[in-house]
């Protein structure tokens, strides 16, 4: 008790010097400091039950925040592998993505030569139990916390396969995810292709490595892409450094404007390009942000590259990490950027609230026109507006309801029992053979989803039902639910193309893994196509 009184006194002490300029405020703090403390003192001393302090405190520390941004957030020393796997793309653990189904726990995705996938985990083993103790009705959260730890330390793994239990002694690595998941040639091996996940530590380097290698085993190399979508940012100074692979030295990449002059900043490309004049394109998604935007931004303002997909996020807030005691973490937004043009792209204003406490987005009317470096116009307020828009692909019922019940998943399981290998990632297709396969597979499964149709006819009926018009109109109602469950039944053959990209992408990562599912996908990308087909034409 007494040192949480004594943290909020120095939480006190530590606030009135930043507000010095203002007594008003410097007394507003100190009062609603000393409310707060005595608020937790009384319930302390008067609350029927126990009160524990961490637990209290952290409540309150994050519904305060929660009236700031969601990017300003508290990390208790607990939470420092989620810090870490956040900055660095690392962690003490296994190397392993899972998944829950009822109430057990399943391996999903071991990662290419990390540890879990050494020890030959593979997609659909059943986790029984970590450390001898059972995850019957663990969350994957305690499950991958319980599978997280020191590296060089061991986790005990009990896993069930084919109806087999079996052991599984894994030694903790400090796994660091790769963040550039793939790099190739597409178009017959004329336009190179980087797939970019996040802006985590070396980004820029292995970004910049990648373009170098396809450039010199390609010399003919007509155009390169850039994949951003789903990245949704990272380290401010990696997307500086990319951005410098195809700009000279010395261009302003982005400014930062913060509450005090120290968080104001500016950020130069400092190193020679690798090359300034091969056709760019950057590939955006509505997932796509912060660091994300700052490199396909700019590049849109210095004119580099053609940007092709969807707008993206829209985050044009900087956060920074600062300590706190007792090795908490804070993470911080401390300013806005501003790309080459001297856009903000931010797209929610955070300071300003509905009737409703809902942060609102920065409206029409106060959104302003900017100019690239060769005049063309772009404006703030709204993420990156894509120079080529490609209209997003939303997934049919019976894609959502496949993958929702896993079914794909575990048609891919039992077809690795079976076929040894396959054909290399670039050649795999699924077959009608495979497809047939898989509609046998699904006839004993159910999958059975709700349409729009049936719920509006469901809604049809019932306002017939209502107003008495039911005996006239039943039979016809009737039909037509007849009807659509007949069309239903056709489904599978209407959106065959979709299941089987849902198909093959799920094969080729238990072969190859996904760096394979990437390669597999590129062929029938409509971005990658659309990328493809820029480079085609005519100089612009």
């Amino acid at each position: 008790m007494k040192s949480i009184v004594l943290l909020i006194a120095a939480l006190a002490v530590t606030a009135l010097p930043a507000a010095a300029q203002s007594n008003d405020r410097s007394f507003e703090i100190a009062k609603n400091l000393e409310i707060f403390s005595n608020v937790y003192k009384t319930l302390n001393a008067n609350y029927v039950d126990d009160v524990d302090p961490g637990k209290a405190i952290k409540v309150a520390i994050d519904a305060m925040l929660a009236s700031m941004d969601p990017y300003t957030n508290y990390f208790p020393e607990s939470d420092m592998e989620d810090v870490k796997l956040q900055l660095l793309g690392q962690y003490g653990g296994i190397g392993s993505l899972i998944f829950q189904r009822g109430d057990s726990i399943y391996i999903s995705e071991p990662y290419e030569g990390l540890p879990a996938d050494e020890a030959g985990l593979r997609p659909g083993d059943r986790i029984v139990a970590v450390g001898g103790e059972s995850t019957r009705g663990k969350s994957t959260a305690d499950v991958s916390a319980a599978m997280r730890g020191q590296a060089g330390t061991t986790v005990e793994l009990t896993l069930e396969r084919d109806g087999q239990e079996f052991n599984k002694t894994i030694t903790r690595r400090e796994i660091k995810l790769p963040n550039v998941s793939y790099s190739g040639m597409v178009a017959d091996g004329t336009v190179g292709y980087v797939k970019l996940d996040e802006f985590t530590t070396d980004a820029a380097k292995n970004v910049r490595d990648a373009f170098s290698r396809l450039k010199a085993e390609h010399p003919n190399m007509r155009g390169f892409i850039l994949d951003l979508r789903g990245n949704g940012g990272g380290l401010m100074n990696e997307a500086v450094d990319i951005v410098n692979i195809w700009m000279k030295k010395g261009e302003l990449v982005v400014e930062t404007k913060g509450k005090t002059a120290a968080k104001n900043m500016r950020s130069y490309t400092r190193l020679a390009p690798v090359d300034t004049e091969i056709p760019l394109a950057v590939l955006i998604d509505g997932q796509s942000a912060s660091a994300s935007e700052i490199v396909s931004g700019s590049l849109q303002d210095f004119d580099r590259a053609v940007i092709i997909g969807q707008r993206s996020y829209g985050k044009g807030l900087v956060q920074n990490i600062l300590p706190m005691p007792y090795n908490n973490q804070m993470k911080v937004t401390v300013s806005k950027y501003y790309i080459p043009s001297g856009r903000c792209i931010q797209a929610i204003d955070y300071s300003h609230r509905d009737d409703n406490g809902h942060a609102v987005k920065v409206p029409d009317s106060l959104k302003t026109a900017f100019k690239t470096r060769a005049g063309r116009t772009v404006y703030d307020g709204f993420g990156i507006e894509p120079d080529i828009e490609i209209e997003p692909q939303y997934m049919s019922n019976l894609a959502m309801a496949l993958a929702s019940k896993m079914l794909v998943f575990d048609y891919a399981t039992r077809f690795c029992r079976t076929h040894p290998t396959i054909a290399p990632a670039s050649q795999f297709e699924i077959t009608d053979e495979i497809y047939d396969d898989f509609a046998n597979f699904l006839s004993t499964r159910d999958y059975s989803y709700p349409t729009v149709t049936e719920r509006t006819l469901g809604v049809l009926r019932e306002a017939a039902e209502t107003e008495q018009y039911i005996g006239s109109i039943s039979d016809d109602i009737k039909r037509m639910e007849e009807r659509v469950a007949q069309e239903k039944r056709s489904d599978l053959n209407r959106h065959r193309e979709e299941v089987s990209e849902m198909l093959k992408a799920e094969i080729l990562m238990r072969y190859y893994y996904d760096r394979g599912r990437i390669e597999g996908g590129l062929r029938n990308d409509p971005d990658v196509l659309r990328a493809v087909q820029y480079f085609n034409e005519n100089k612009k």
